[in-house]
């Protein structure tokens, strides 16, 4: 439902200037996969990367937005589709303040995903598939949440009795190797360098 009786406010500084002010090029990094697939280490190894370069940068992270702006929210599909919402949202206004986004969000559905690409303007959104099969995931259980999917204690896990739709065409195709995680980010970082992205 949208809000009535409200007229947009057009500011003088914008997102070219802010940019500008900071000598990068805004965007978001979507980094999308299953659970325990490695997207929040590996964000995490990137933006310290990133932010050696001198880049300004914000990670946004499943977990952490549920202990505050999603903290409401459960993980039945409606409220996926409301968490990644939001988190669209979120990052759009990062983007409009000049920053790089990094989000690491399983974020199961692509309409969702192309809901964030679709309130960007063309290349602002990144959208990074951390492929990493089910049954690795499933071996690093970092959170003990397959286990627990896989005993009933859990529903709706995704992978498990929730889908996860693969990315159809993203920027990046990050495929799963047997590396260390700095390896791993190494390798992401590579792949967006090479791409312009970074």
């Amino acid at each position: 439902m949208m809000s009535t009786n409200i007229v947009w406010h057009k500011h003088e500084v914008n997102k070219a200037s802010r940019a500008d002010s900071l000598g990068q090029t805004p965007r978001v990094l979507w980094l999308t996969g299953l659970s325990g697939s490695g997207k929040s280490t590996t964000a995490n190894l990137l933006e310290k990367k990133l932010q050696a370069q001198g880049k300004h940068t914000y990670l946004l992270d499943g977990d952490n937005v549920r202990h505050g702006l999603c903290g409401d929210l459960g993980f039945s599909d409606a409220d996926r589709v409301e968490n990644i919402r939001r988190i669209s949202e979120v990052a759009k206004l990062f983007v409009d303040s000049g920053i790089i986004v990094l989000t690491a969000f399983i974020s199961p559905f692509q309409a969702d995903r192309n809901f964030c690409r679709n309130l960007l303007e063309d290349g602002e959104f990144i959208e990074v598939f951390i492929d990493t099969p089910l049954e690795v995931c499933e071996q690093r259980d970092p959170k003990g949440l397959y286990k627990k999917a896989r005993s009933g204690e859990i529903k709706h896990f995704t992978g498990i009795d929730s889908a996860y739709e693969a990315p159809e065409n993203p920027e990046v195709h990050l495929q799963y190797q047997e590396e260390s995680a700095e390896q791993t980010a190494e390798r992401l970082y590579n792949l967006l360098s090479e791409k312009g992205l970074v």
